[in-house]
């Protein structure tokens, strides 16, 4: 059988900090347009307010954990229960909801993107929000199902879903 800790010890780091990186972003742009919507009352509708709200929460929730995550592995990947197969998917199952949940909902009240040619108020910052709620969902995916193939691996090797993503 290939041994995968290599890359996983490689790849671990590169992937959080893409989700790392375009959660901020998302959290730029979300923090922004709450703002200007609790302050001129100008969105396009309560959807669109509520669900840039969520994607707010969803990106804070996003950047705090895995910077937690991040630096656990960092310091520690082989050892302790943080670092382990369950406490990742946990996470990472939450954070999946999380933003399977925003992007679809911004998605559902934009229509599926705005055409910004029709000069709505905050086009491309809206659409921008749901573009790169998308990106930061299919990091999310991507690092679950690594998570959930190194799971089986830590199940076949005896050491169950308490095991660490590296062996």
């Amino acid at each position: 059988m290939v041994n995968f800790d290599t890359h996983i010890r490689r790849g671990h780091p590169i992937i959080f900090g893409f989700i790392i990186f375009f959660s901020i972003i998302e959290l730029a742009i979300s923090a922004w347009l709450v703002s200007r919507f609790n302050l001129r009352h100008d969105f396009l509708s309560l959807a669109v307010r509520d669900r840039t709200r969520f994607l707010l929460f969803t990106c804070c929730w996003t950047i705090f954990f895995s910077l937690f995550y991040f630096a656990l592995f960092i310091h520690s990947p082989t050892g302790g229960i943080m670092t382990s197969v369950l406490s990742h998917a946990v996470f990472l199952l939450l954070t999946w909801i999380f933003w399977t949940a925003g992007a679809a909902a911004i998605t559902a009240a934009l229509g599926g993107g705005l055409n910004c040619s029709a000069h709505i108020t905050y086009c491309g910052q809206l659409n921008a929000l749901e573009g790169f709620a998308w990106v930061v969902w299919i990091f999310v995916t991507f690092a679950l199902l690594v998570v959930f193939f190194r799971g089986v691996a830590a199940s076949r090797r005896g050491d169950g879903f308490r095991g660490g993503l590296i062996a």
